[in-house]
């Protein structure tokens, strides 16, 4: 447990959780680091500077878990990217022996890693941020890195073809992604039942010019989520060619 504990040190911990898991309370463990630079990140130090941050040590975490076993549904592991770290599956693993659920948050930069864990069964549920529609230019405005487009279609893929329970979601961050661009994205998933969107936040953004930027109006955000929620079912229902003449904007 120690060589563990070093090698992916919990750099926050949220006892319950009735946001990250939809449906489910659950607790959420924040792993360091990430290898994008969103510029709206709610969590900017954890993913530039974590080692700022104070390290929750496992067994702790792991005991005040067990005392909540009868609150909670499972665990919700965030970041920051879990995926960045080598010995995630064995750090899941601790809490599959304890008979908790898990649900993995990741922007599907490393899709090899979320087919290994699909492969030995040691997550629930996971949730994909997507972050633009599926080309070079969008998506690195809104990583604020170059992205290989190619491992996150194959996350997508693999994540959309497994049994799990899935999510995908995205961000909407005003004046970097139009109503066009959101549902441009929910036809690069397609096919899927949901893209839940995620109302933006200018709290703590790690481009502090973002700070001063507002939120959709939430009339607009419903507006659209019902939007999307129409697009997908319409498609589902008909072939892509006739999938617009069905649908109506409020």
């Amino acid at each position: 447990m120690a060589r563990l504990e070093n090698s992916i040190p919990i750099k926050g911990f949220l006892e319950t959780s009735f946001l990250d898991w939809p449906g489910k309370i659950a607790s959420v463990l924040f792993l360091p680091s990430c290898n994008f630079r969103c510029p709206f990140c709610q969590n900017a130090t954890l993913v530039l500077k974590p080692q700022h941050l104070k390290t929750w040590p496992l067994p702790e975490v792991l005991q005040r878990i067990k005392e909540l076993k009868g609150w909670i549904d499972g665990i919700c592991i965030t970041g920051g990217e879990p995926t960045l770290q080598e010995t995630l599956p064995d750090f899941i693993r601790i809490f599959k022996k304890r008979n908790l659920l898990v649900k993995l948050d990741t922007n599907g930069s490393y899709p090899h890693m979320i087919e290994n864990l699909l492969k030995e069964n040691l997550v629930d549920a996971i949730a994909m941020d997507v972050k633009a529609p599926l080309e070079e230019i969008s998506y690195a405005r809104l990583t604020g890195v170059p992205v290989d487009l190619k491992a996150i279609k194959k996350s997508i893929d693999v994540i959309r073809k497994s049994s799990i329970e899935k999510i995908f979601r995205i961000t909407v961050v005003p004046n970097m992604l139009t109503e066009e661009d959101i549902y441009r994205v929910a036809e690069d998933l397609y096919p899927l039942n949901t893209l839940l969107l995620q109302q933006f936040s200018p709290k703590n953004t790690l481009d502090s010019k973002l700070k001063h930027e507002r939120p959709w109006p939430q009339e607009k955000f419903e507006q659209v989520q019902r939007y999307v929620d129409q697009l997908l079912t319409v498609r589902k229902a008909k072939p892509k060619e006739n999938a617009q003449k069905k649908i109506t904007r409020d």
